[in-house]
């Protein structure tokens, strides 16, 4: 997770004397809410951005915690899953207002990307992908928004994965990515692994991560060594069963999955969410997920906005509210139920490395998430130019706004070819 950008503050000489002074104004429920509400009708640029607004203002203006405290505070949601912007203003509306000041900053923070996917949403499902505006929009955003997948394994990946038990356990998650292993069960397996083996305990952490190894390949030759042809994952890509209408306790539960296992940035529920999704039995082709990750790119939200669109897909209104709250309960309960244990656990270092192997067999998931998007993406010599490009400004380029300038100049570019080919 990237931490936000740091601003001077004035600061006494005694911490003791700093954190007497600092605390939250006494603010009415319906001026707590506007307050976050405005956060969310701002928040473009992504976490870093939108977590130093918020400092910006609570910390270094208005003083509610010291900058010392706040980043304690954030040192816990760096280490739990879920968007991290959301769970400072839970927190925040918590310090200011009690449970009640927390869901309300929250929901404030949520609102405008929520609304504005579930419109866009349904504009989706009534006018249909094929219609003309939205076919010409997304033939250039779906290569743009599949570079800037491969751009998130990189940047998510190159920080985790230090060592060769990180790699070790990131190979393995991809394997049972690919052999469709159920994530509750490799991903714990995999952070135990990295624990063993940063203890010094090899034989023991060798002996997990091949386990998880030879599950998967044992899976995987099942499926017809879906590994080597590819099968499985061109399989998954297209939606096999797109039509399939998942339950409402079905979109709550994936969502809920996801919320409770997406660490390190926004980018890795990807894999979670597309396996229910797009899989084998899912609702919904691997087209239409790129779609909706290139609505949520252009969108003030944390880019998790796009399950609203997901559950839409699956279930209409009912189920886009299903998946949605099904994804940030977890942000909220983290807060609002167990904020004060979480911070006296998180400076355990057991904790930290067991988190730190989680995070590196995400990694190999969203790689082989990264794989399947790039191959649905790609349809001819114009959509891989598109994705070259958008991958050379991703990586050359670092402004807040990187992704929403990439998924705009991908719908442009896409319109302009689309026209010309028309005319030609």
């Amino acid at each position: 997770m990237t931490a936000p950008d740091a601003a001077p503050a004035a600061s006494s000489d005694s911490p003791a004397l700093d954190e007497a002074r600092a605390a939250a104004p006494a603010e009415s429920y319906g001026r707590l809410f506007w307050r976050f509400l405005h956060f969310g009708l701002l928040a473009w640029g992504g976490p870093v951005a939108q977590i130093a607004m918020i400092r910006r203002e609570l910390v270094d203006e208005e003083r509610w915690i010291t900058p010392a405290h706040f980043e304690r505070v954030f040192a816990v949601y760096q280490v739990l899953p879920g968007p991290e912007a959301h769970e400072l203003c839970v927190y925040f509306g918590m310090r200011a207002r009690g449970r009640i000041g927390g869901l309300l900053a929250g929901l404030g923070f949520m609102l405008p990307g929520f609304v504005l996917m579930f419109a866009l949403s349904w504009a989706y499902v009534r006018f249909g992908a094929g219609a003309a505006v939205f076919a010409t929009m997304f033939y250039g955003t779906q290569p743009a928004i599949a570079a800037a997948v491969v751009r998130a394994v990189h940047r998510i990946g190159a920080p985790v994965l230090r060592d060769r038990w990180a790699w070790a356990v990131a190979v393995a998650g991809a394997l049972g990515q690919l052999a469709g292993a159920p994530f509750l069960l490799t991903l714990p397996t995999l952070g135990l692994a990295y624990v063993l083996g940063r203890r010094g305990r090899t034989a023991a952490a060798a002996g997990v991560v091949v386990f998880v190894v030879i599950g998967a390949t044992v899976l995987l030759a099942r499926d017809g060594l879906a590994l080597v042809t590819g099968a499985e994952i061109a399989g998954r890509s297209a939606g096999a069963d797109a039509s399939a209408s998942p339950s409402l306790a079905a979109l709550f539960g994936s969502g809920l999955r996801t919320g409770l296992l997406t660490f390190g940035g926004a980018y890795t529920a990807i894999p979670f969410l597309q396996r229910d999704a797009a899989g084998a039995g899912g609702w919904m082709t691997a087209d239409e997920f790129l779609d909706g990750l290139a609505l949520g790119g252009i969108l003030p939200a944390p880019l998790i906005i796009f399950g609203t669109f997901v559950g839409f897909v699956g279930g209409g209104p009912l189920g886009a509210l299903a998946l949605t709250v099904g994804i940030f309960l977890p942000a909220f309960a983290f807060t609002l139920v167990a904020h004060d244990p979480l911070e006296r656990l998180v400076g355990r270092p057991g904790l930290h490395d067991f988190l730190q192997g989680v995070t590196a067999a995400v990694v190999g998931l969203i790689a082989v998430a990264a794989v399947v998007l790039v191959r649905a993406a790609i349809h001819d010599a114009w959509t891989l130019a598109i994705a070259l490009a958008a991958l050379v400004v991703l990586y050359r380029w670092h402004a807040k706004l990187a992704i929403l300038v990439v998924v705009v100049g991908g719908a442009a570019a896409g319109w302009l070819v689309r026209e010309a080919l028309a005319r030609g």
